[in-house]
């Protein structure tokens, strides 16, 4: 299993309109694409005080499906994600395997 997990730093005066997007849209959108099987969203329980930090977890059955989402279809998702909320909602990306 192969898991692609992006943490989100989210302003705190944005993060209840981020939250709702990424449940509402964002997550939809991802999973639409048929190459991830199942997601998880968690929020960070020790963080920052300037911000709120999520865990966005995407679930796959391999790589070659995670670079078939990234030949086609992360560029788009991802200036999406940009052009709503700019530098108040900031994403680094890990990918991971089940061991």
């Amino acid at each position: 299993m192969i898991l692609y997990n992006v943490t989100v730093s989210v302003d705190p005066s944005i993060a209840n309109e981020w939250l709702k997007w990424m449940k509402t849209s964002h997550i939809p959108e991802v999973l639409a694409t048929g190459l991830f099987d199942s997601n998880q969203l968690y929020k960070v329980l020790l963080q920052e005080e300037d911000s709120i930090t999520y865990s966005v977890q995407y679930f796959t059955t391999s790589m070659a499906r995670l670079q078939q989402y990234h030949a086609k279809y992360a560029q788009e998702l991802q200036a999406k994600h940009v052009n709503k909320f700019g530098d108040k909602a900031v994403a680094f990306r890990t990918v991971l395997e089940t061991v």
